[in-house]
């Protein structure tokens, strides 16, 4: 079919639904929602079969969804309506939840049902949801839609009648509804309304004499206060004090100035600054002891047997200079233990991102901070190259881009959720990138399909990854079943009589690459391109950033997607 991909932005579950549909051998494009006009001649150029919106927050105009079938994602069971659906469900404490395709008609979200998938909802961040069982969920439900689409399926008019349909149309959330009583709410009230804020809009709050928002929400066993405090700081993260508890919020957004450029979310003691009181300690955890702890730690380690576990947690996947410094040393601590498999990754969402685009931006030399964040990573990708005497395993539960892709494609295997999404580029950034990607994306794939997937600059699925050989193994399911999975295995591994010998030839193989071209001319040429990148002028990267960071709207489609 031909599949006109509409969204008001190409975020994680349009690249998601994208992937998967040209996975499919569907004829897939995008048009982003840009206006009446501009999505009309889109539309009129592509001419498609069906219209589908993953993601929108401006309606359709009646001229094309009566002229085309155009199915909406809704992230809510039938009969739920309005803009801030897994906003209640995540404040309202609800344990099921779905998300249904429903037809385009004159009144929002009240056109007949092709599909509807049901999810359990998970103790986390909206974002977090939103990028696990919801596009899970939202995967089923739109393949569901578009096979019955082809079958001449007629799609179920919403009925309130019916007992399948119990959602119900609720208002916008906004800030009175999210808006925390420090001395009334308990821990687990605070941390539901702070998790159905993030990552957008946040819960406003003070801090301070200044109003910012709060993002990110995670709970902590120990430590306790006076309500409504900053008690505690911890890998950038404040920890406040609730009536019963405390709460860690790893992010800070500034409130906008009327007139002001628009803010954005920083580590929560880089948005303080010199507010903060130096008196407020910083009350550090070990990643091992933090892997038996109910609190806020970037990094978790443990061990099973032969083979250990570092997992790490970045807000958004983003890895700043600082992030990147810890995880390195985590990882060296860990190659230091009487380990034979040592498995990285996070349990749930995002693997990395690669650089921390929003540090860089609030920096006072976002050129030098580019520099030394670029260098942090390409320590650590160098680290986890050069480690012979163990068997390094990338476990992707969650999505990875640029950076981030080339940092898992550093270990000897790459093991993948179904699910994931994999942008092993860097161009739409204005950047040539780094982290010896020009040494490990040709081992991977060749070098002309590592040229095709750099400069074709879309999103790659994990089993179209797997055949291209990125990655090594697919795991269908949920995060769970991933993990589940992936522990047998990598026992399996460090319990084998193979595990000696591939130890030997993966040395062997790293000094017959060295000795072809040694690591450090790799990243001397890299860095001599993104130096250019950073510093040089008319280059544009730092427009760029600047309009990611601040969440500048496009003014047109980009032309790569258009299919």
């Amino acid at each position: 079919m031909r599949i006109l991909v509409v969204a008001s932005a190409f975020n994680s579950l349009t690249q998601r639904i994208h992937a998967e549909l040209r996975a499919r051998d569907h004829h897939v494009g995008v048009e982003l929602a840009l206006g009446d006009e501009p999505l009309r001649a889109g539309v009129a150029a592509f001419r498609p079969d069906v219209i589908l919106a993953p993601m929108l927050t401006t309606a359709i105009s009646k001229d094309i969804w009566s002229a085309y079938p155009v199915l909406i994602v809704h992230p809510g069971p039938k009969g739920d309506r309005g803009p801030s659906s897994l906003d209640w469900a995540i404040h309202d404490g609800e344990r099921e939840w779905g998300v249904t395709v429903l037809q385009a008609v004159e009144e929002l979200d009240a056109g007949p049902v092709w599909a509807s998938v049901p999810f359990t909802v998970a103790p986390c961040g909206k974002s977090e949801l939103y990028r696990t069982e919801v596009a899970d969920a939202a995967v089923r439900a739109v393949l569901l839609a578009l096979d019955r689409f082809a079958c001449g399926f007629e799609p179920e008019p919403l009925d309130y009648r019916r007992p399948d349909v119990w959602g119900r149309l609720r208002p916008y959330h906004d800030q009175h509804h999210r808006r925390i009583d420090w001395a009334a709410d308990d821990t687990a009230a605070v941390l539901r309304k702070l998790r159905a804020a993030d990552s957008q809009p946040g819960v406003l709050d003070e801090l301070y004499g200044c109003e910012f928002y709060l993002h990110g929400g995670h709970g902590e066993d120990r430590l306790r206060g006076a309500p409504g405090t900053v008690i505690a700081r911890r890998d950038g993260a404040i920890c406040l004090a609730t009536v019963d508890g405390a709460v860690w919020v790893p992010q800070l957004r500034p409130r906008r100035k009327a007139g002001g450029p628009p803010t954005f979310k920083l580590p929560a003691t880089d948005a303080l600054g010199s507010r903060l009181p130096a008196s407020i300690p910083e009350i550090s955890v070990t990643p091992k002891a933090a892997a038996f702890r109910n609190t806020w730690s970037e990094l978790r380690y443990r061990e099973d047997g032969a083979v250990g576990h570092l997992e790490f947690r970045f807000p958004g996947g983003a890895m700043s200079t600082r992030q990147c410094r810890s995880l390195l040393s985590a990882y060296r601590q860990a190659c230091a233990r009487p380990i034979d498999v040592l498995v990285l990754g996070p349990a749930r969402d995002t693997f990395s991102n690669g650089i921390h685009l929003n540090v860089i931006e609030a920096a006072e030399d976002p050129a030098a901070e580019s520099l030394l964040n670029i260098n942090a990573m390409n320590d650590l990708v160098e680290a986890i190259l050069t480690t012979t005497d163990k068997l390094v395993i990338s476990a992707l539960a969650g999505n990875a881009a640029a950076g981030g892709v080339m940092l898992a494609l550093a270990a000897d295997e790459v093991w993948c959720r179904a699910a994931v999404v994999l942008n092993p580029h860097y161009r739409l950034m204005g950047l040539h990138g780094s982290e010896y990607w020009t040494y490990l994306l040709p081992r991977r794939v060749g070098a002309t399909e590592a040229e095709r997937l750099t400069r074709a600059a879309l999103p790659v699925g994990a089993g179209s990854a797997a055949a291209l050989g990125l990655v090594d193994r697919v795991v269908p399911g949920n995060a769970e079943i991933f993990w589940d999975s992936t522990r047998r295995e990598a026992a399996r591994l460090a319990g084998s009589t193979e595990l000696a010998q591939r130890l030997v030839a993966k040395k062997q193989r790293r000094a017959l690459d060295e000795m072809t071209k040694p690591l450090d001319a790799y990243r001397a040429e890299e860095l001599a391109r993104m130096h250019r990148n950073f510093f040089a002028p008319g280059e544009p990267y730092h427009e760029l950033r600047r309009g990611f960071v601040r969440k500048v709207a496009p003014t047109k489609t980009p032309p790569h997607l258009h299919g």
